[in-house]
């Protein structure tokens, strides 16, 4: 099997970060994973077919020997992106568990199981807990949808894997602010802006951000707000304020007269009532945030508050802003379900950090290939008792790169005779079926 040329010649802008042979390596896994009903390496060189023709241990080596850096990868579809990106680029922050069985496995433990636990019950559940961040943009095919594609990733130890495993603890949000900083670092002449959940909205985010990037969070309804320190008179003993006076909280603004708003979020429109205003919180006393507090009047969702450390925004931008991240939740549902992230076996470190992580960065390397040009091949169903779908979902982007893939290698048979074009029909249907 061999993938469309557009998307072998995307393929080629991560050939810089690694040698000829491991890339082709790579080629030939990446193909495999497209087509393989299940994602380990011997499924994925299996379905590759012809393509897979070195020795079926290059493959595995691959993944846990060989010289490359996922970071580097990363950091080259960020470049491939750069034609869709505006001025401020969009990230998104988040972790999510992948279930695993096994105890000898790198990196495994005890996480919180968010699609198991419920409001009144946590549960927690054994496998690996993965922190990413990527890019949340949109694209031209489908105008006010927004795409998380995934870039950088680091696999979370608590605190008895890292015993385990030898190695220093580090927290979620520390693992977030790497990445934020491999990023920023990265283009230094580009400004970034962050949206996370309250995981990711303490002071340990908030007070460790590089110069180039703000971020909007969550904030609680009783968080302590304050005004800027007053400016200090001369001659006046003692240290300088570090706080102003004491604001009302979230949940004190909402007692006060407030604005009614429409909101067109989460593809339907909203009422809630809003107050906003400027302040700072306790830990970060010198950075001035926007606060929103909203009283949600249709939805059924609580009252909520977040911030923005851009202190100028308007509260529908926060509010427009935090919505961007629930297409964090859809990548990580469509990885898991159409590209087996949780799938991969492998059981040695530097195999378990690289393996998973490549079926998000397919993720990724699929809607980039689908905006560039797949988006003129994909057709929907027609289905009599389906027709309201009129955009297309990543299973459907999946569906049509395999379609002409196969439907490619299909055409450049020397079929000759009568009944060729009823041959090759039944091929491109039989295909179209499986996709």
């Amino acid at each position: 099997m061999e993938l469309v040329p557009g998307f072998t010649e995307l393929l080629q802008g991560l050939s810089a970060t690694m040698t000829a042979p491991t890339f082709a390596s790579l080629t030939t896994v990446i193909t495999g994973w497209v087509f393989a009903s299940k994602r380990t390496v011997t499924r994925m060189i299996l379905a590759a077919g012809s393509a897979a023709d070195k020795h079926y241990s290059s493959y595995h080596r691959l993944l846990s020997a060989a010289c490359w850096s996922l970071d580097a990868v990363g950091l080259a579809l960020f470049d491939l992106l750069a034609p869709y990106l505006g001025d401020v680029v969009m990230l998104g922050v988040d972790d999510t568990l992948a279930r695993k069985r096994g105890l000898k496995m790198f990196g495994t433990g005890m996480h919180h199981d968010p699609l198991l636990s419920s409001r009144g019950k946590a549960i927690t559940n054994w496998g690996h807990s993965w922190v990413t961040l990527g890019v949340i943009v949109e694209l031209p095919f489908r105008p006010g949808h927004y795409y998380f594609l995934p870039l950088l990733f680091r696999l979370y130890l608590n605190k008895n894997s890292a015993a385990r495993h030898r190695r220093v603890y580090r927290t979620r949000p520390e693992l977030a602010v790497e990445l934020l900083w491999i990023l920023s670092n990265h283009r230094r002449d580009r400004r970034f802006h962050a949206v996370a959940d309250s995981a990711y909205g303490g002071k340990s985010v908030l007070c460790h951000l590089p110069e180039n990037c703000d971020l909007t969070s969550r904030l609680l309804l009783d968080a302590r707000l304050y005004d800027a320190p007053p400016t200090r008179c001369s001659g006046r003993p003692g240290r300088p304020r570090k706080r102003g006076d004491r604001l009302p909280s979230p949940q004190a603004l909402l007692t006060e007269r407030c604005r009614r708003v429409s909101f067109d979020i989460y593809g339907r429109t909203e009422k809630a009532r809003l107050a906003d205003c400027q302040a700072r919180v306790y830990a970060a006393p010198t950075r001035a945030l926007r606060v929103v507090a909203v009283d949600p009047l249709t939805g059924g969702r609580p009252r909520q508050a977040f911030y923005s450390t851009c202190a100028n925004a308007s509260a529908e931008e926060v509010i427009t802003w935090y919505a961007m991240r629930w297409s964090v939740e859809v990548t990580f549902h469509d990885s898991k379900q159409h590209l087996g992230f949780e799938q991969p076996q492998a059981w040695s470190r530097r195999a378990v950090e690289r393996t998973a992580p490549l079926a998000m960065l397919l993720y990724g390397l699929v809607v980039l290939w689908f905006a560039r040009e797949g988006h003129r091949s994909w057709r929907p169903l027609a289905c009599p008792w389906y027709t309201s779908k009129a955009e297309p979902s990543f299973a459907d982007m999946l569906a049509t790169l395999r379609r002409l893939s196969v439907r490619r290698h299909v055409l450049s048979l020397a079929l000759q005779g009568p009944g060729t074009r009823k041959i090759k029909q039944l091929l491109e249907y039989a295909v179209a079926t499986a996709a």
